[in-house]
């Protein structure tokens, strides 16, 4: 038995807590906000997942002090614009012997940095790894069917993950890809939100088929030219969470698309979703790696007009559609 503390109490959190609760572990939550640390301790519920009863072996506290107390195992699943102040306020109760394990999924837009790296800076002295793949907490939570792939620059890290999170309803690949495997769980949310734009505007599969296909070459374009392998991009954390996210009623990235389709502003979509919409933080990080490489992205560079200048929807079909003609 593990003692892990999960660091963040959203629906992304708590599945994972209640996936390594089932496993034996000891599983501590922390989280920022008093009144969902009671709705976790007092009535065992998530407000982001209704229907999931939370057991009471797993306590919710609101101090990293607590949280972290022994904890040999620390996941990282707050959104990504509070990472770096989360860690900075961890180190104090980190140690040489943990291993941090980043489970949100994005890129820092200041630096450009993925969160691996920024957990390296911060805390040097822990191991670092990360988890991603095609994985909605609502099906996570109720222990339905997933695969998804652990990452880390030292092999011995990885396996014993893939030993602590593997069950009969997770299953756990390894890739040493850090890179890769971070950048496709990043950049697939641009997409998903312009397979949810496409929706909101009435296309039909044919236009989703073609922005999965072509957004997956954006994706890996992006992540040679920052020093992931290739293969990564046809795996789990790309191709395949890049179809899940953009085929999904789960996904708050292709809702919030389905709605700017719909001719919702930013603001109202954002509101509507209610959750943190990753890709919308992703896309200009995403747009300005691509031009730092010199590289050919025309859906990101759209997603980035309408997401950062409020380029209508229409112009930016229009101008996809009619760009020269090339080869494939």
């Amino acid at each position: 038995m593990k003692k892990i503390a999960v660091i963040g109490s959203g629906s992304w959190g708590v599945a994972l807590a209640l996936q390594l609760n089932r496993n034996g572990h000891n599983v501590r939550v922390w989280s920022y906000n008093q009144e969902e640390a009671n709705l976790i301790n007092q009535k065992h519920k998530c407000m982001f997942l209704p229907n999931v009863t939370i057991p009471n072996e797993i306590v919710c506290y609101t101090n990293f002090e607590d949280t972290m107390k022994d904890a040999e195992i620390v996941l990282i699943v707050t959104p990504s614009s509070a990472i770096r102040s989360t860690l900075i306020s961890l180190k104090p109760f980190s140690s040489e012997n943990q291993i941090f394990v980043l489970c949100s999924k994005g890129m820092e837009p200041d630096t450009l940095m993925i969160f691996t790296d920024v957990i390296k800076e911060i805390l040097p002295h822990v191991h670092v790894s990360a988890l991603s793949g095609p994985s909605h907490a609502e099906e996570v939570s109720v222990f339905t069917p997933t695969a998804v792939v652990v990452s880390s620059d030292e092999e011995e890290v990885m396996n014993q993950l893939q030993e602590i999170f593997m069950s009969d309803c997770l299953r756990v690949y390894t890739n040493s890809d850090l890179t890769g495997v971070e950048v496709g769980g990043s950049l697939k949310n641009i997409i998903a939100l312009a397979c949810g734009i496409s929706i909101g505007m009435g296309y039909g599969d044919n236009a989703i088929a073609a922005l999965i296909t072509r957004g997956l070459l954006e994706i890996s374009r992006i992540g040679i030219g920052m020093g992931a392998k290739q293969e990564t991009f046809y795996g789990l954390t790309g191709l395949g969470d890049l179809f899940v996210t953009c085929s999904s009623k789960h996904s708050r990235n292709r809702k919030c698309g389905i709605l700017l389709g719909q001719g919702k502003s930013l603001e109202e979509a954002k509101k509507e979703v209610g959750m943190v919409v990753e890709g919308v933080n992703a896309v200009l990080g995403a747009y300005t790696i691509a031009r730092k490489f010199e590289l050919y992205t025309p859906i990101i560079d759209e997603m980035h007009a309408i997401i950062t200048e409020g380029k209508d929807v229409k112009e930016s079909v229009q101008s996809l559609m009619t760009r020269n003609r090339k080869s494939e």
